[in-house]
């Protein structure tokens, strides 16, 4: 490609690799064609794309984008066009008459992990100081609360993966816990060059190159993460020397697992001894070897103790700290790891500081010109949030910023039920998703190519999304919406320029756990991305934190002992089947953007349920017929595909797609507040066979 067609350099809107792209309008097309092309100077990819990331550039064109700003002129009517002056005043009005009938915290806020760096600080800013409201999350607290909870507990820091990307080409063991990379980040496999060993319900793409599959019954991970610990521990495998000079607890974790042998552990997981002996002398046998989780170890009501099992296995065995081994998450959405450092999460300010905590409060409130008192405390996580709105004591006002939680929350249909109960529901959004339909008013906002501002992938990398096009008119971007607003409230001083709130980015997280004060635009540029902390601009960031010592107040890692219990909804005579959920390769998160692409679609049009033949053959039903899906929350209809890569006590349904969640269950970790989506009872049936009732869904008058 000549250079006049290289065009900018920016990054995918889709999952946290962040692959690097070129994005180019084709010359003479004036507001035509768009294209893109992959970057080698990117490791996460390496001038490799996935499907999502090569037919990207139809986002940017489609039919489907939001031009101007939508608003109901009465509660029962239509959205319709009003200028922005309007959608914006709109909006402060009905906030200030909710929060002067009912209280700062009766306006309330919800983020999403794709948004940059900015906005994600910016939202979480907003809140605290144009709202004062303690009433923010966002839709990564579904996505990366147990495995940051457990990173945090155990090793002082969380960051998904505490060391280059690069660094898993070297390991010749990997573990991969409840992840399918082959579907949804494919570049990453070609990082993995060892033994892999993936643990997943299914015969996934990833399990199929795995050379050891454990198949293990949805929600048993922790079981499986403490049969494993007790073989390493009693056959040999545990690296003492490495415990006792760079651990503490490990004693307590030694008894605690003491009952968990291999048999108990196979009675529980349904994996096989031999299979559990195996995974163990891989990893421990290894000169390098890495443990990974990803969602489908997490995304249950004990994700917080089934990662720390499987911490305490890595820890067990050397791993962490150690050049070409550790222990590491999948962070899944764009920004994932970025959107919860900075603000939105709802116990969080800046810098991954503690909002209860009273020099992060006072340093923060600094850096905002305003009193530490005026702060508010924390908030509900985001279940419990969604769950209050417009509830005695709840929330009457909720603004929506880059999430669509009509399809991606758990229980949806209620969800669904209680936006609709809102006073005042405000969307900002590029399409009108699910979300935004039911709305009082939408905010049409910049996409991925048409802004500027910064993420932060799975590696902790910051990276720089360069704008490449300009917004067709009438778009504004989140900043200076959000800018806008906090006029409107009586609170200026909030930027819409991105380098400039970056900047104050850099000073309200510096001297925090994750510390960009020394990364600037230029040397993101410059560096192809800077690893936080980064405490000042002659730092050279932190590819691999854990080498000399972890940030513990003694350096050391903590083993945590943990208890197993079950699944908090086990099957039984009415609902005798597991569902489990998960992603495809085509679509993404709740396919606001790719089902609005044509090639995406074509691979992946829309829902099904994936059955074991045996179950199948007992329902009457093949692959291509309709199949009925219920749970004690709500019900679905979804095309059967009937593959024995499935357990024949399970199903599996992609979430993409509304209606799914309706079935899933919100049951919470006590520590993450992560809800349980990986496994809850259902039953199913052919549709037109009697029983079950009908799923709960609220509508928007």
């Amino acid at each position: 490609m000549s250079p006049a067609h290289v065009g900018a350099a920016t990054h995918c809107p889709y999952c946290a690799l962040q692959c690097g792209m070129y994005v180019t309008r084709e010359p003479g097309a004036g507001d035509g064609a768009v294209t893109v092309t992959p970057r080698q100077d990117v490791p996460a990819n390496e001038g490799a794309l996935c499907q999502k990331g090569w037919t990207a550039a139809e986002l940017l064109t489609g039919g489907a984008r939001l031009t101007t700003p939508l608003a109901r002129e009465r509660r029962d009517g239509p959205l319709v066009p009003v200028t922005w002056d309007d959608a914006l005043d709109r909006v402060a009005a009905g906030v200030r008459a909710i929060q002067e009938r009912h209280g700062a915290d009766a306006v309330a806020v919800f983020g999403g992990g794709g948004l940059t760096n900015e906005k994600a600080y910016q939202l979480g800013k907003f809140a605290r100081v144009a709202l004062r409201t303690s009433q923010i999350d966002y839709n990564g607290r579904f996505c990366m609360s147990s495995a940051a909870a457990a990173a945090g507990r155990a090793f002082g820091m969380d960051r998904g993966l505490p060391f280059p990307i690069t660094d898993l080409a070297g390991a010749e063991a990997v573990l991969l816990a409840g992840g399918n990379v082959a579907e949804t980040m494919p570049p990453f496999m070609r990082h993995l060059r060892g033994a892999l060993i993936v643990a997943d319900p299914r015969e996934t793409r990833t399990a199929r190159r795995a050379a050891l599959h454990l198949r293990l019954a949805p929600g048993t991970d922790l079981a499986l993460a403490l049969g494993l610990l007790h073989i390493a521990i009693t056959e040999g495998y545990a690296d003492e020397p490495y415990i006792a000079a760079r651990t503490t607890g490990f004693e307590a974790v030694r008894a605690s697992v003491a009952t968990w042998w291999p048999e108990r552990a196979e009675r529980v997981t349904g994996v096989p001894v031999a299979d559990l002996r195996e995974a163990v002398r891989l990893l421990g046998t290894a000169r390098t070897a890495v443990i990974l989780t990803g969602r489908g170890a997490e995304q249950h009501a004990k994700g917080v103790d089934t990662v720390t099992a499987f911490i305490d296995l890595a820890l067990a065995l050397g791993l962490p700290g150690r050049a070409g081994s550790g222990y590491g998450c999948l962070t899944g959405q764009g920004n994932g790891q970025g959107g919860r450092e900075h603000g939105q999460k709802a116990d969080q300010l800046p810098g991954y500081r503690r909002i209860d905590d009273q020099a992060a409060r006072a340093h923060v409130a600094r850096v905002w010109g305003v009193d530490p008192a005026e702060l508010p405390g924390p908030g509900r996580s985001a279940y419990e949030l969604l769950d209050a709105l417009g509830t005695p004591g709840g929330p009457k006002g909720l603004l929506v910023f880059g999430s669509n939680p009509v399809v991606s929350a758990p229980r949806s249909g209620h969800v669904a039920g209680r936006l609709a109960a809102l006073d005042l529901l405000v969307v900002s959004d590029l399409v009108l998703s699910e979300t935004a339909a039911m709305a009082d008013v939408v905010l049409p906002t910049t996409q991925w190519a048409e802004e500027h501002g910064t993420m932060t992938n799975l590696e902790g990398r910051v990276l720089l999304r360069r704008q490449a096009l300009a917004p067709p008119p009438g778009v504004r971007g989140d900043l200076e919406i959000l800018a806008d607003l906090a006029a409107r409230l009586g609170r200026p001083g909030f930027s819409g320029d991105a380098g400039v709130v970056f900047d104050e980015l850099r000073r309200a997280s510096a001297g925090g756990i994750a510390d960009y004060a020394g990364i600037t635009y230029e040397r993101i540029a410059a560096e192809t991305g800077v690893f936080w902390p980064a405490p000042s601009e002659d730092h050279p960031g932190t590819p691999r934190p854990f080498l000399d010592r972890f940030p513990t107040p003694d350096g050391r890692a903590r083993f945590v002992p943990v208890d197993y219990r079950p699944p908090a909804e086990e099957v039984d005579d009415d609902y005798p089947y597991y569902l489990t959920t998960g992603r495809v390769l085509a679509q993404y998160q709740s396919g606001a953007q790719t089902r609005r692409i044509h090639a995406l679609n074509d691979a992946a049009p829309g829902p099904y349920a994936e059955l074991h033949p045996g179950l199948a053959a007992r329902l009457g039903v093949s692959t291509g017929d309709m199949v009925r899906v219920e749970s004690r929350r709500g019900a679905t209809e979804a095309v059967a595909r009937v593959s024995a890569a499935i357990r024949h006590d399970t199903i599996f349904m992609p979430f993409h797609w509304e209606g799914v969640n309706r079935l899933t269950n919100p049951a919470l970790d006590p520590v993450s507040r992560m809800p349980e989506f990986k496994v809850c009872a259902v039953r199913v049936r052919r549709p037109d066979a009697p029983g079950g009732s009908e799923g709960e869904r609220g509508r928007r008058p």
